[in-house]
């Protein structure tokens, strides 16, 4: 049986099993037992071809599979690196700030601030809000890390006449939520949120330090206070390669 060998593993091109596949198995069977790391770069497609003596296709056609799986990520003028662990989220069950959550799962939470400003107001996200569509709304974008990498985006849309006093408020460190409460008399006591499936756009790539047109969950929020006011509309993307949402239900 003619098999061509790899640091990572052997293919076998006498067996009626596609050579691509071969390849994605033997680098996702490298991930698991550890002999590639998280963080840890891959050859170049070219290396690759070269030691299988495969087409470049074949190649991209293996490591596409595994980015689109999760497993490997590609950054932009860098190269192809192998994913950390996705980062298990219950907030779909579970109200939890975002710096909260990091630290329970022992990552170290940071946020940046790429803009904080006053806008005019915007009739959908207005009305989402239930305000006059002439009032204005603040308008609170960021990105969110963990470990110092990018996992979300986000951006977060009040009122600006209702949360006045929250315009000075440093929100690189503070959470938005619990600056309400604590200047505003006003608790968020449940959301709303809606997901669906997308692909980043640029300038999200760019931000989230991944390429365009890579998967993200993108997650539409609304807050509510306990009397059913709707106060904070957000629109999230998290990555697909580094976030993953898990819900748990119990028969009543």
């Amino acid at each position: 049986m003619e098999s061509v060998d790899f640091m990572f593993g052997k293919i076998h091109k006498d067996i009626p099993v596609p050579m691509y596949y071969q390849i994605k198995q033997v680098i996702l069977t490298a991930i698991k037992n550890g002999l590639l790391q998280p963080g840890e770069m891959l050859p170049t497609e070219l290396a690759f071809c070269e030691q299988y003596e495969v087409s470049r296709p074949t190649i991209r056609q293996a490591l596409n599979e595994l980015v689109i799986e999760g497993y490997l990520c590609r950054l932009k003028g860098k190269g192809t690196f192998v994913s950390s662990p996705k980062i298990e989220a219950k907030f779909l069950s579970k109200l939890q700030n975002f710096n909260d959550e990091m630290l329970a799962k022992g990552l170290t939470p940071s946020t940046k601030v790429i803009t904080f400003k006053v806008i005019s107001g915007v009739q959908d996200i207005n009305n989402r809000l239930k305000r006059p569509n002439s009032e204005k709304l603040f308008y609170l974008e960021r990105v969110r890390f963990a470990n110092g990498e990018p996992v979300v985006y986000v951006e977060t849309f009040f009122s600006y006449d209702q949360f006045q006093k929250l315009e000075n408020v440093d929100f690189v460190s503070e959470s938005l939520y619990d600056s309400m409460k604590l200047k505003c008399n006003c608790t968020v006591a449940r959301v709303n949120r809606m997901i669906e499936a997308v692909s980043v756009s640029q300038k999200e790539a760019t931000l989230l330090e991944i390429v365009k047109g890579s998967a993200a969950m993108l997650v539409k929020t609304t807050a509510f206070t306990k009397q059913g006011i709707p106060v904070e509309y957000s629109i999230a993307r998290y990555r697909g390669d580094r976030n993953q949402f898990s819900v748990e239900l119990e028969l009543e």
